[in-house]
């Protein structure tokens, strides 16, 4: 018996469950109706229904030794899934973007800072009108915004003006109320408005590939430490994450390792080499790490969102975060298409940014059947990431 409940408990433990996790969501992912499918989405579905299950069944006893399948120790483990996730995605991104990005700076690249500003700022106000109209709390409301537009570091924004408070739950719960239909309302989005505006998917994508500017190879001979580019990959992991944890002073802002990690990748894209070291990754390799960090970050914040959603959901405060993820996304879309003339893809891509959507940009390469939209979602990801943070700090100060 003691050997069956050292097997059961080694089956049940947070690493086992993450893979089972994926290979499921993965399945699910896959399945197509009428064409629209969750994609690596459907990771996240999985993860938040076993977040679900063992908040009703958080352990199990197995001749008479309990096993704890969800604890604060469990959940570090997960939350560390998130971090990794969140750094090997950004930084694959960051480096598919960075050799075309800086080359491709012009007037369309300020429009996507100014999609960041108007995504944000529409779910700013509304969490607004839901605090004066609605008379929801303010720690709810901001809770409710971050979930919604699926920001982390928006929420240990609004809990570090709450700390140390009963409010500081509040953050908490709203930011698990609102957060799966942040997550899945933008991979719906993402798919739907190119079948609802009838999109030629195969003329889109060929106007998308062909307005990049090309990256000339200069015919030097440089040399590669690895076959596989893993030594410029992780380094540039490395230097965002020293990056992101530099502090601006007063308001106690950071890029955290979301925003270092890409803002390096597109540095390091850009450069390609330092004197004979080639330092580009190729595109099997952050195809690889892209994905493999998506279904890593699905995974660390899916099963503590699904624990957060049981035990405080409302059918009220859910509404409400369907409220500021959706009409954020609609003003956005309608910005990008009439006033900053954004081809669909590169509008829905800066959507995505704007929304601080990581998997939705997944689903969006997927859908589109090109990673050149990459530059779009890393012009407005950082904007929006400094924006969301300072609302939330602006909105708790005054209301």
């Amino acid at each position: 018996m003691e050997y069956i409940g050292g097997v059961v408990k080694a089956l049940l433990s947070p690493l086992f469950a993450a893979f089972v996790i994926a290979a499921l969501g993965y399945a699910l992912g896959g399945i197509k109706i009428k064409g629209i499918s969750l994609g690596t989405a459907g990771v996240l579905v999985m993860a938040l229904l076993y977040g679900i299950f063992v908040s009703y069944v958080p352990s199990i006893t197995i001749g008479g030794k309990e096993i704890v399948l969800y604890s604060a120790e469990v959940k570090k483990t997960f939350s560390t899934f998130s971090s990794l996730g969140t750094a090997l995605f950004v930084t694959a991104v960051g480096l598919i973007a960075g050799p075309k990005f800086f080359r491709n700076f012009n007037k369309k690249t300020v429009g996507y800072l100014l999609m960041g500003l108007v995504v944000i700022l529409t779910g700013a106000l509304i969490t607004v009108l839901i605090i004066t109209v609605f008379k929801v709390k303010t720690p709810m409301a901001l809770g409710l915004m971050t979930g919604a537009l699926t920001s982390t570091p928006g929420l240990s924004a609004a809990k570090e003006m709450f700390e140390g408070t009963d409010a500081e739950n509040l953050v908490t719960a709203g930011y698990g109320i609102a957060y799966l239909f942040g997550v899945l309302g933008v991979v719906f989005f993402v798919q739907l408005m190119p079948r609802f505006l009838k999109t030629d998917m195969d003329k889109e994508r060929e106007l998308v590939e062909n307005a990049s500017i090309a990256v000339k190879d200069d015919g030097k001979k440089r040399y590669k430490l690895d076959a596989l580019d893993f030594f410029p990959f992780m380094v540039t992991v490395a230097l965002g994450m020293v990056l992101g944890s530099f502090k601006i002073p007063g308001i106690n802002f950071s890029l955290g390792s979301s925003g270092g990690t890409l803002i390096m990748g597109l540095i390091v894209g850009h450069i390609g080499h330092i004197g004979k070291l080639d330092i580009s990754v190729s595109k099997k390799t952050t195809n690889f790490f892209r994905e493999l960090g998506l279904a890593l970050f699905l995974i660390g914040a899916g099963v503590p969102g699904g624990v957060n959603f049981i035990s405080n959901v409302s059918v009220v405060n859910f509404l409400l975060g369907v409220l500021i993820t959706i009409v954020p996304m609609i003003v956005g879309f309608l910005f990008g298409k009439y006033v900053f003339k954004f081809r669909i893809f590169n509008n829905l891509a800066s959507i995505t940014g704007g929304m601080t959507s990581t998997p939705a940009l997944g689903t969006l390469i997927s859908t589109t059947g090109t990673d050149e939209i990459s530059g779009s979602y890393a012009a407005t990801y950082p904007i929006a990431l400094v924006l969301v943070v300072l609302t939330a700090k602006i909105v708790a100060m005054i209301l």
